[in-house]
């Protein structure tokens, strides 16, 4: 008798896996946690306006998402799409210092903006991308509140 248990064991587990196997689980979509956001976070204090910090992160970000696709060619091309992006980076930042009291943080965010322009009319944008882009948002550190 006990080799027959042991026997029926393995097809017992064979048996439920096989059957296993052809089941679909139902999982409710309140149950699986939303993907992450992008979208720009409330940091709102004296004299700066609810999402302007977070916006211009994000433009800043975007930006160089896009510059990254442009920065492995060197075609003309490429060079037009750079300044391209980087004038209309240059655009969004301005429009949020419009919307912004604090004297350090529009200091700020017309650097930003001016540097952007800047990297806009080199002849080689890449050399601003390798260069001084990588550290223009830190003009935004300790500006924005929390």
């Amino acid at each position: 008798m006990p080799r027959r248990r042991l026997t029926l064991l393995p097809l017992a587990l064979a048996a439920t896996a096989a059957l296993a196997a052809g089941c679909e689980i139902d999982i409710a979509p309140e149950a699986i946690p939303a993907p992450i956001s992008i979208a720009p976070t409330p940091s709102a204090s004296a004299g700066v306006p609810k999402y302007v910090c977070s916006a211009v992160y994000k433009t800043l970000t975007d930006g160089a998402l896009k510059l990254a696709q442009y920065a492995a060619s060197s075609s003309d091309e490429a060079k037009a799409n750079m300044k391209r992006t980087f004038t209309d980076m240059a655009a969004q930042v301005d429009a949020e210092v419009a919307r912004v009291s604090d004297p350090q943080l529009r200091t700020a965010l017309q650097d930003i903006s001016a540097d952007l322009t800047a990297g806009a009319q080199q002849s080689d944008p890449a050399a601003y991308i390798e260069g001084d882009f990588q550290t223009v948002g830190q003009k935004l550190d300790g500006k924005c509140g929390e």
